[in-house]
């Protein structure tokens, strides 16, 4: 890795940094995602808990996925963007948001999880793998 990656929220009340490659990065289009977002998806880079360090206060509220998989999310309660999730069951992975990246340009989406759930409209790249909903565990 050449370099962090680094980002944080719109006001800068919180920033993170992450000293390691992405263990995956995704586009997902469940319909958390889309209410999340605003949009027809949600982008993501997963890092390990331990490359990461944290700097400010998240607010956080947990949803239960429909896989019965509880996320934790987290947004800045000065400005409200959400900024990273965690998994209780998962505490090892730490997930970040690629629009809050201070350089959104190193996101490459390696996957496309819940295209049941896509919308017509929202159009991602083709040629990445794509599952109907979570890819088969490696």
């Amino acid at each position: 890795m050449t370099k962090p990656y680094s980002g944080g929220c719109a006001c800068g009340a919180i920033r993170y940094s992450a000293a390691a490659e992405p263990i995956m990065s995704n586009d997902c289009q469940c319909r958390q995602c889309q209410k999340d977002s605003g949009a027809g998806h949600g982008s993501y880079l997963t890092f390990p808990m331990g490359a990461v360090s944290v700097e400010g206060e998240a607010r956080t509220f947990d949803l239960t996925g429909d896989l019965g998989t509880v996320k934790r999310r987290a947004f800045c309660p000065t400005c409200g963007t959400p900024v990273f999730m965690t998994f209780p069951v998962m505490p090892d992975l730490f997930v970040v948001r690629a629009g809050t990246l201070d350089e959104p340009e190193r996101y490459r989406p390696q996957m496309v999880i819940w295209t049941d759930a896509a919308q017509g409209w929202d159009r991602l790249d083709p040629t990445l793998p794509a599952f109907a909903r979570m890819p088969p565990a490696r």
